[in-house]
């Protein structure tokens, strides 16, 4: 057989657009005590859903990357799960993943609900930001349109009293208000440099972890407050069906949800099977509007005993040392 030409077989990345002079790119983290409306927000920066919400507190388990581009900036946003005082293995993992991303970020977004006052977890959080040296720290007052102005401004003064902020900004994600500011506030403290990724992407997330994230969020509506802190979602399979007729393309996804008892299993299983029939429906809606194409989503619920404490349950979830 012939020497292989290697240099036949390589496919060029796409190149990255160039900058012009003062364009500023870099990442900021998100920080904040549990459902402050971290990934709502970064949502809305990005303009498109790039993290799972939920009304639950600690929904975001990894750090997740939205990709805000500007004609004068590219903001990549990472967010974090809350801080908070682990109760389990799993805690403890997401806790040591927030701490090790505030030192690799340029700029760290503090996140305090408008319409909650100031509380142990804020002041807690705002201690650990305080050592974090030379990275500025932006206070940023979320779901400011839940509260009439007078409530914002007590906030915000409230916030400064917390702590030594490079801003303070008031913005709600849900109505849009000093969406743009924030965006530049976080901006200005990006050092000069070209873009990070190619214009038009909006994460770096893998299609699989979103699908997975997108099912669990499907299965976070309607149960019981802890179950979600006990559901798992890993996807098995996923790739295009054969044999399609153009324009009628399908993908089949094989994806189980993982709980730690088998009462848990009857929740998330319904009666009849009726529960997990509307998790499915409602994840296949949100998953055939990310991928663009239809999809055949087969979800099995299976049990993983006590997999927030256990090592090699948690290995086995994609939950590493790293997270």
């Amino acid at each position: 057989m012939d020497d292989l030409d290697l240099d036949k077989l390589r496919v060029p990345l796409p190149p990255l657009p160039s900058a012009p002079e003062g364009f500023r790119s870099g990442f900021a983290c998100f920080v904040g005590r549990p459902n402050v409306g971290k990934s709502t927000l970064m949502n809305a920066l990005v303009g498109q859903k790039v993290a799972i919400t939920s009304n639950r507190p600690q929904t975001t388990r990894r750090t997740v990357r939205g990709i805000v581009h500007r004609e004068d900036a590219q903001l990549i946003i990472v967010d974090t799960p809350g801080l908070h005082k682990p109760r389990t293995l799993l805690g403890e993992r997401l806790d040591s993943l927030v701490r090790s991303t505030l030192v690799e970020v340029d700029v760290i977004g503090f996140c305090i609900p408008a319409d909650e006052p100031i509380g142990r977890g804020d002041t807690y959080i705002a201690r650990e930001l305080a050592a974090q040296g030379n990275t500025p720290v932006v206070a940023l007052v979320t779901k400011a349109d839940l509260v009439d102005r007078a409530a914002v401004g007590e906030q915000l003064m409230a916030v400064d009293r917390l702590g030594e902020w490079a801003d303070i900004v008031p913005v709600s994600a849900e109505s849009g208000f000093q969406l743009d500011t924030a965006a530049d506030v976080l901006c200005s403290h990006l050092p000069e440099g070209p873009p990070l990724y190619p214009d038009g992407d909006l994460t770096d997330e893998p299609e699989e972890m979103l699908v997975a994230e997108l099912i669990r969020e499907a299965s976070l509506e309607g149960v019981r407050d802890e179950l979600p802190h006990s559901i798992a979602v890993v996807v098995d399979e996923m790739k295009e069906r054969e044999n399609t007729r153009p324009g009628r393309e399908l993908v089949d996804i094989y994806a189980s949800l993982y709980v730690e008892r088998p009462s848990q299993k009857a929740i998330v299983i319904g009666s009849k099977g009726a529960r997990l029939r509307d998790v499915g429906t409602a994840a296949r809606k949100q998953i055939e509007g990310l991928l663009g194409t239809r999809v055949y989503l087969d979800l099995r619920v299976r049990v993983a005993k006590d997999w927030q404490r256990d090592p090699k349950q948690l290995r086995r979830l994609g939950f590493d040392q790293q997270v």
